[in-house]
């Protein structure tokens, strides 16, 4: 953690000047600001430390030295941007970053700031640097995120990566059936479609050595398996049944029994649709309630909801589609209209209800609980390319940032 001196200037008779202890001297000049010898020899100091706990050789001194001055120099550059474009950390942000780094030190804020003093530290440099970090990356976000592209050719490739393969896709139990012929086949998907368990139909005519165990197979990852199996099951929900599958050893019917991986995860949603009226300057609360009140008798009478909807709902996003929302879960809908749509059945128009926005009605045409993995996939991939690019990309404008600033390093020896 970085150590300051407090400087406090004031004019002193210069009899004195023999007795001075020069506290603090300007190290680098850089553009418009100033970087201190105690900034140097506190980055130093720290640097030094860090070899020291891991027993690791360090560098000669001076090129340590070097080192830490580049550092500061990046540092006070992107704090000069930051101000000009009046990046500001408020007060409470900052708490909620210092109490997150508290709880990721599994520590309450208390015992967090008593922990830092007591190792002899300040916690109000803590603040401080916590602060400029924050400043920092917010500037290096916009400086640098909008540079970033991803094209659908780039993202696909590295989808289909062995790396990728590996880190990502999740594991797959599958069951088959195999037989020596077509017409087989067929009377296996024809005993599988009267309702015959796919177990018990692997066990009686399956030539394949797992069919003693019901067709079922080891768990596996996509890039373990034939490509002949991966194209027919990846992506597919649990339970899916494949269509016949030839290969040169006789004809093969898949089943996708499960998924498992730190990325398999179902979600409960809700296909709803609903008619919204905001109340405005010329219609007031108590009249916007009546009209939707009235809407909603015509829908409950007989009349077609989403014709309903195309004329009066004031929703721009789903008027137009009869007032469909599509599938959403949790988390995503004003909490008023989340619990409603959770809690009425499936069909059932509800009664007027207020959110934020005016007053709805909604009806929930379905409801399922929706594999969403191959989404958090794409998901992680995404974040993964955008790291290696937002990494590229912040090291060329660091470099252009340097290269292109007034930098003067004074010898202070």
């Amino acid at each position: 953690m970085k150590k300051f001196t407090l400087i406090t200037l004031f004019l002193i008779p210069s009899s004195l000047f023999s007795e001075i202890e020069i506290l603090d001297r300007v190290a680098v000049i850089v553009d418009d600001g100033v970087i201190m010898e105690s900034q140097v020899k506190s980055g130093l100091e720290n640097m030094i430390s860090r070899y020291d706990e891991q027993n690791i050789p360090k560098p000669p001194i001076d090129d340590l030295k070097s080192q830490v001055i580049e550092s500061l120099i990046i540092e006070e550059l992107q704090l000069q941007l930051a101000n000009r474009a009046g990046v500001r950390i408020s007060d409470a942000e900052l708490n909620d970053s210092v109490i997150r780094i508290a709880k990721n030190n599994q520590m309450e804020l208390q015992e967090f700031i008593n922990y830092i003093e007591d190792n002899g530290e300040s916690y109000e440099i803590l603040r401080e640097d916590v602060r400029k970090q924050m400043i920092i990356q917010r500037i290096q976000r916009g400086r640098v995120g909008s540079e970033i592209n991803i094209t659908e050719k780039e993202f696909n490739a590295f989808l289909s990566t062995e790396k990728s393969l590996e880190d990502l896709e999740p594991e797959l139990l599958l069951r088959q059936i195999l037989v020596d012929s077509i017409e087989e086949a067929k009377n296996v998907m024809n005993r599988i479609t009267n309702g015959e368990n796919f177990a018990d139909i692997a066990e009686d005519v399956s030539i394949s050595r797992n069919s003693i165990k019901g067709g079922l197979m080891e768990w596996k990852k996509t890039n373990e398996m034939p490509d002949l199996f991966i194209n027919s099951v990846k992506d597919k929900k649990i339970g899916y049944i494949s269509e016949v599958l030839e290969s040169g050893a006789g004809f093969h019917i898949l089943k996708l029994e499960d998924k498992r991986g730190p990325l398999v995860q179902y979600e409960d949603q809700w296909n709803a649709r609903h008619i919204l009226l905001s109340p405005s300057t010329i219609r007031n609360k108590e009249t916007t309630k009546i009209e939707i009140n009235e809407i909603r008798s015509r829908i409950v009478n007989g009349e077609d909801f989403s014709k309903l909807a195309v004329e009066f709902s004031e929703d721009p996003g789903s008027s137009k589609q009869g007032g469909k929302l599509d599938w959403l879960g949790k988390g995503v809908l004003a909490p008023e209209f989340e619990k409603v749509m959770i809690e009425i059945p499936v069909g059932e128009i509800s009664e007027v209800f207020e959110t934020q926005f005016g007053f709805h009605f909604l009806e929930v045409l379905e409801k399922r609980n929706h594999d969403i993995t191959r989404d958090l996939i794409e998901d992680r991939a995404y974040q993964i390319l955008y790291g290696r690019k937002y990494e590229e990309e912040l090291e060329n404008t660091l470099r252009s940032i340097r290269a292109e600033a007034f930098v003067e390093i004074k010898d202070l020896d």
